[in-house]
């Protein structure tokens, strides 16, 4: 029980999107990449010494390009190249790939070679799988690179003595590749990283929602528990009371009796306790609630003595009050959201609960700050906090109220973010349909 207890209240550990430690992709899948380039290399060099006569300098080209071969047995050898790289091996091989395309530059005409442009491969690949600083590093690399063979490289190849490039046309060449390395980087970079981001969040909102269908089972558990247990207790009770009864008061046996009574008292009245907790009274995932009742349901665990709690119900005309099912995820987000309001409020926190005939919003206000008005449009993407501007917690990784408003839209609704005119935060979430939803 320990260890359930454990797991199941134990924090989310936040993803290292950052710097990959387990690593993003397979020595396999670079493997694949680079037989590919092989094969490429290759036939470029078939078509332009056999088929179009250029002379090439053939021995280093075909060494080098042998280099990548035997790099690829090597690599192959481990564990078949299943092995899932980390960030620093990633780069180390990416970086491999492009010294060696920039070797055969060299050898084959530098920036004047049309080939050139495949020296953003490897580093657009970095940029889609690794930490931000290796692939600074790596674009750095890439415009060493380039710049060596703006200066420096043999001739192209051709069937006649060409003239080299004129310096301002290289120069123009250069600056191009230079700058689209840049913005390549920087644009796959930023997209890879918020693909990440949101990956993980929402792997982290899948967690959230397994610990809350375990509590959910585990308050079940407990009502079963005090349920099956009651009877076998009420036994031993009637069992002791007669032998209490046929006892004599001075028997050596009298205490251990009464010890025996009061135990079995003491167990009846855990199991009472049990069977009274809010866990028990929704362990059936598809029991439900009034929406007055369900909001208090997931407010329980978050009240906080100092501050006011009020559920103020509005309904339109003569609307029936809406029946939920009490699933986790509504439990969950409308629970995170006043515990959100009862950290931030002051005084007083409000769940205005509204409906009518088509639609229901429940509307969680605080007195508190309110939300910092240049984050206001941005509420509610992952790794996005302010409490490190309000408060010690500067640790917080902003996922709260992205799993929050994750799980509630999994139920049909729509969140939104407001500040109140008078100050404080509000937080609405809207469903429609009502009538659909009580026949779910």
């Amino acid at each position: 029980m320990t260890t359930l207890a454990t797991t199941l209240t134990a924090p989310l550990s936040p993803p290292t999107y950052g710097s990959h430690p387990d690593g993003r992709i397979t020595l396999r899948t670079l493997i694949l990449i680079r037989w590919v380039a092989i094969l490429g290399q290759m036939a470029t060099v078939g078509v332009v010494q056999g088929v179009l006569g250029f002379a090439l300098p053939l021995g280093p080209v075909l060494a080098t390009i042998s280099a990548s071969v035997l790099l690829n047995l090597v690599a192959m050898a481990q564990r078949g190249g299943r092995l899932r790289l980390p960030d620093r091996d990633a780069a180390l091989y990416l970086s491999y790939d492009m010294l060696q395309l920039s070797l055969l530059l060299y050898l084959t005409g530098g920036l004047s070679n049309p080939f050139c442009i495949l020296l953003l491969a490897p580093m657009t690949v970095g940029a889609a799988i690794l930490s931000r600083y290796s692939t600074v590093l790596l674009t750095g690399l890439n415009l060493n690179c380039l710049t060596a063979l703006a200066l420096w490289h043999f001739p192209l190849p051709w069937e006649e003595p060409i003239r080299s490039m004129a310096p301002l046309y290289a120069f123009g060449v250069w600056l191009a590749l230079s700058v689209s390395a840049v913005f390549i980087a920087g644009y796959v970079f930023r997209v890879a990283a918020e693909a990440r981001r949101f990956a993980d969040a929402l792997a982290a909102s899948q967690v959230a929602l397994a610990r809350e269908q375990r509590l959910s089972s585990l308050g079940a558990l407990a009502a079963a528990a005090a349920h099956e247990l009651g009877s076998p207790l009420g036994t031993i009770a009637v069992v002791a009371k007669e032998l209490a009864h046929d006892l004599p008061p001075d028997s050596p046996y009298a205490e251990d009796i009464g010890l025996l009574q009061s135990q079995v008292m003491r167990c009846r009245e855990i199991l009472a306790d049990l069977a009274r907790k809010p866990e028990a009274d929704g362990g059936d995932p598809f029991e439900r609630l009034p929406l007055t009742a369900l909001i208090e349901a997931a407010a329980a665990p978050h009240r906080l003595g100092h501050i006011a709690f009020a559920v103020d119900p509005h309904p339109v005309g003569e609307a029936e009050e809406p029946v939920f099912r009490r699933s986790p995820e509504i439990i969950h987000g409308i629970g995170n959201f006043i515990q959100n309001a009862h950290q931030f409020a002051r005084q007083r926190v409000t769940v205005a609960a509204a409906w009518d005939g088509r639609t229901v919003t429940v509307t969680v206000m605080d007195d508190g700050p309110g939300f910092p008005a240049h984050l206001l449009g941005r509420i509610g993407e992952p790794y996005l906090s302010v409490r490190g501007e309000r408060s010690s917690q500067s640790s917080h990784m902003g996922l709260g109220i992205f799993i929050a408003q994750t799980l509630l839209e999994k139920t049909g609704a729509t969140v939104r973010y407001e500040n109140n005119k008078g100050g404080g935060a509000r937080i609405s979430v809207r469903w429609k349909s009502i009538n659909s939803k009580k026949e779910d």
